[in-house]
């Protein structure tokens, strides 16, 4: 008896010890608790150390933990509950919080049945909650990274068919409920009709794999709203079960919509929604290789550029897209129009004979007429259209739309506002397309500004250019490469297309505006260059008159210079402005006498002030007799008539020399003056005319 005794008490006691289980005996009747030694080692104490008093371990408890221990306590003694269990910490030795886990119960009673005495054990749990607390930081961290990226949970019991959806699942798929768990076919109901079929294999494919499966497919909300989404799915087995299918589920339809934007920007222009340049480009390379016949139109708005300068961008964005609108409006269903950029639209008519080519570009001028290009702008806009037929598979998409550009610049350059068909047999040859782009581009030159005024001095032989100051006004183009273009280029070709009258009234009215001024001081006197076009201008005095009276610049500052071509064109018209620029003291020029059949007959015809040598009879005046035969004859009859005389083309001193001595009085070419910017020309008169008389060189 006495050794089951002493095994019962060291064996108890010795399994205490290994389990780590600190005791605790609490006396109700005394108020006396009793610790166990492994108790008090457990907040490192050593044996005697803690004065053992009946609420040592409250003492030893967390401040919010004591509430929550003696409660429970409490309600085990009350007999609300079969025993007592709470987790609290208690404060080390050390000063650090131990994590026990405190259950025990009534062991004892009295004859009326109320509790005296208790018993319990507490076991040291701090390494499972520390386990606890990086587990809840892990899904804390887990649960704020599904938030971020708007992802749900959901999964799929095989054997029960029961389906879980957390929160953001539903929100996801607009379902109200409160709890997770889901009617199993309520995810079939959502499905957009045509991706049902395959959204449901792909949720089955897992099944067959251990790897994530990832899908896409679209969802139609009860509010009738779809919306894209994307699931990670993935087989999870389970041996006392089916296993189930977990799976993630994210909104995609605003990346959907940005990847159908990506796709759309790469193919559409974004201003007018016509197809871009790239998009045309494969587009014309697909109908081209079908060796069906097609026409390619070009199109070109005319006066864009004024419209951007006077209303600015936005008005210039809105004429764009009503010209789109318009030109949408007059196609044919398989048509095709692009925006190739800035102003320029392309357009691919399949099967379009030249009929229906000329009918079509008719439509397109007047719905680009008709086109809004804002309140404020009381200019409408007009376009130049070239048209190109190709039927054969051979040509490049290059080939197609440089021969509808081609034309395009001949219908600009015949006037604009009308269309041109591209024709090899009337462009070969005569470099008509070159002097059509050459037009086209000095009436473009005069509105971006490329048109520069030059001027060449004109010099009293012998005397400086002071003594005189005139200066013949002339014009250099600035091509798209920066090349100064000089006029014996763009000129004849803007005679050949019908804009030299306008290219004149540009010159006459830019360089008064900028100029009148100096002329009005008498700092310097300018000449112009007239065509046979703007001589046969019926309102060519009225446009003078009216430029100087904005301008302030004197009749008496300005001459005309007409070519003997000039007046052989309108001779009748020729003497009518003679005859005007007198009565107002205007001065007029013979330019280029002597190079023609009729010309003494001109001089005797127009009293003019002064007669230009053509130049062919100057250069080689030193070396030809004839030359000098023929410069010195005009030169007599010229002062007989009282015209002064004036030598073109001078550019060797020998020449210089020889005119001189024959008593001609003024001349002009490279030895006397190079043409440069007006502006310097009329700069350096202005300084030159501003210096005391003494002072002057």
């Amino acid at each position: 008896m006495a050794d089951k005794q002493n095994r019962n008490g060291e064996f108890w006691e010795l399994a205490l010890e290994r389990a780590h289980l600190g005791v605790w005996d609490w006396d109700l009747r005394s108020g006396d608790c009793f610790y166990s030694a492994m108790w008090s080692q457990m907040l490192g104490y050593g044996e005697g150390e803690l004065v053992k008093t009946s609420d040592l371990w409250l003492q030893l408890t967390h401040p919010d933990d004591r509430e929550r221990a003696v409660a429970s306590g409490e309600r085990h003694i009350a007999g609300q509950t079969a025993f007592i269990e709470t987790e609290l910490r208690l404060k080390h030795k050390s000063g650090h919080w131990v994590w026990v886990l405190d259950r025990g119960g009534v062991v004892e009673r009295d004859t009326e049945g109320k509790p005296i005495r208790l018993m319990g054990v507490q076991t040291d749990i701090t390494k499972q909650k520390q386990a606890e607390h990086e587990l809840e930081q892990v899904n804390a961290r887990f649960r704020l990274a599904l938030a971020a990226s708007g992802t749900g949970i959901w999964h799929h019991d095989l054997a029960t068919r029961k389906s879980y959806w957390d929160e953001r699942t539903r929100e996801i798929f607009g379902f109200v409920a409160d709890t997770d768990e889901v009617p199993h076919d309520l995810w079939h109901s959502y499905l957009h009709p045509d991706d049902k079929a395959d959204a449901e294999r792909a949720h089955m494919a897992p099944l067959q794999t251990q790897k994530v499966v990832a899908v896409q497919y679209r969802i139609v909300k009860r509010d009738g709203e779809v919306r894209h989404v994307e699931s990670l799915l993935r087989f999870i087995a389970d041996a006392q079960s089916s296993g189930q299918i977990l799976g993630t589920v994210r909104d995609i339809t605003e990346a959907k919509q940005r990847e159908q934007e990506l796709a759309h920007a790469a193919h559409y222009d974004a201003l007018t929604g016509l197809l871009n340049r790239a998009a045309f480009d494969r587009l014309l390379a697909e109908h081209i290789a079908t060796a069906r016949p097609l026409a390619v139109f070009y199109v070109d708005l005319d006066y864009f550029k004024a419209l951007n300068d006077f209303a600015g961008h936005a008005a210039g964005d809105l004429a764009l897209k009503s010209v789109a609108e318009g030109i949408l409006s007059c196609l044919p269903p398989s048509a095709h129009a692009a925006r190739l950029g800035g102003d320029e639209f392309a357009l691919l008519v399949p099967d379009c004979d030249a009929r229906q080519a000329e009918k079509l570009a008719g439509a397109v001028l007047a719905a680009v007429r008709t086109a809004e290009p804002g309140s404020a702008v009381a200019r409408k806009l007009a376009a130049s259209i070239g048209i190109a037929h190709v039927a054969d598979r051979n040509t490049t998409v290059a080939d197609a739309l440089a021969c509808a550009d081609d034309a395009c610049y001949a219908a600009k350059a015949a006037g604009r506002n009308r269309f041109a068909v591209f024709s090899p047999e009337t462009t070969s040859g005569s470099g008509g397309l070159n002097a059509a782009r050459l037009a086209a581009d000095t009436v473009d030159a005069m509105e971006d500004g490329r048109l520069k005024l030059f001027g060449q001095e004109i010099h009293r032989l012998g005397k400086p250019w002071e003594d005189s100051r005139h200066v013949e006004v002339l014009a250099r183009l600035v091509g798209h490469n920066g090349r100064l273009i000089p006029p014996g280029e763009f000129i004849p070709a803007a005679e050949r297309f019908g804009i030299a009258s306008r290219l004149d009234r540009w010159i006459i009215r830019t360089a008064l505006s900028l100029h009148g001024p100096a002329l009005k001081s008498g700092v310097l006197t300018l000449g112009f260059n007239l065509s046979a076009q703007t001589l046969s201008d019926p309102q060519l005095w009225d446009f003078v008159d009216a430029v100087i009276d904005e301008t302030g610049a004197p009749h008496s500052g300005i001459g005309f210079e007409i070519t003997e071509t000039a007046a052989v064109t309108n001779f009748t018209a020729a003497e009518q402005f003679v005859r005007k620029a007198r009565e107002r003291r205007c001065r007029v020029s013979l330019d280029d006498f002597g190079a023609g059949m009729s010309s003494f007959e001109y001089l005797r015809r127009f009293p003019v002030d002064a007669i230009k040598i053509d130049g062919s009879f100057i250069e080689h005046i030193a070396q030809s007799r004839f030359d000098r035969e023929i410069v010195s004859a005009i030169s007599g009859i010229a002062r007989s008539l009282g015209c002064s005389v004036v030598a073109e083309k001078i550019e060797e001193q020998d020449a210089l020399d020889v005119l001189r001595d024959m008593g001609v009085a003024f001349g002009q070419g490279f030895l006397l003056h190079r043409p440069e910017p007006l502006e310097a020309i009329v700069a350096r008169a202005s300084a030159q005319a501003a210096l005391p008389v003494g002072r002057q060189a």
